[in-house]
């Protein structure tokens, strides 16, 4: 049981770490994406800005990372973009690999721990003969506590796992969006497009 204990309380503070770390607005602060794409558009910024920006959240890291290499093709800056992404979305999913790593091993030490519950159980039934059929039936409800503690932590464990996992898909979807946004902004094509172009005369 104490290894189920144990187990618990990390996955108990897995949870709580994680429900703080992926908060919407700690990781899509409101209103970013639009500030960044109205600063690019109007030319104000310098290495000072975008490194404040890489230290606001996860998105700000993202936006920066297009930032850094605005000047260069579009691909390029795709390119710097997805690679960052990779890493922006690894952070996100710290700690999840243990919480599933929970999930996974609760029901097998709560088994392990009726096995072994059993098998003393009846090493003393060898022992000792049958005695009581209460204490006998005591001893298998103790060992099968286990199983049904192994349970109760593997359940919880599982469904946040799963939950987590679907916010930080749904995160990086949208970073996405943001980020190829923020392309269309910079992309020297389109500046270029909006500068040449005149009335047309008949």
């Amino acid at each position: 049981m104490l290894p189920l204990l144990l187990l618990s309380a990390v996955a108990l503070a897995i949870i709580v770490e994680r429900f703080w770390a992926l908060r919407r607005k700690a990781v899509l602060p409101p209103g970013l994406g639009a500030e960044v794409r109205a600063w690019a558009a109007r030319g104000t910024l310098d290495p000072a800005h975008i490194e404040s920006l890489r230290g606001t959240a996860p998105l700000g890291a993202l936006l920066a990372a297009a930032l850094d290499v605005r000047s260069r093709p579009r691909e390029e800056i795709r390119e710097r973009v997805e690679d960052v992404g990779r890493h922006v979305a690894f952070r996100m999913e710290r700690y999840l690999n243990a919480l599933g790593t929970i999930a996974a091993a609760g029901p097998l030490l709560g088994l392990f721990g009726t096995v072994v519950g059993m098998i003393q159980m009846f090493m003393g039934v060898m022992d000792h003969g049958v005695g009581d059929v209460n204490q006998l039936a005591g001893g298998i409800g103790k060992a099968l506590v286990c199983a049904a503690a192994g349970m109760i932590v593997a359940i919880p464990a599982l469904m946040f796992h799963r939950h987590f996992r679907a916010r930080i898909d749904g995160y990086i979807v949208q970073m996405e969006h943001e980020a190829i946004a923020l392309m269309d902004v910079i992309d020297p094509r389109n500046r270029r497009g909006v500068q040449v172009q005149a009335p047309v005369q008949g």
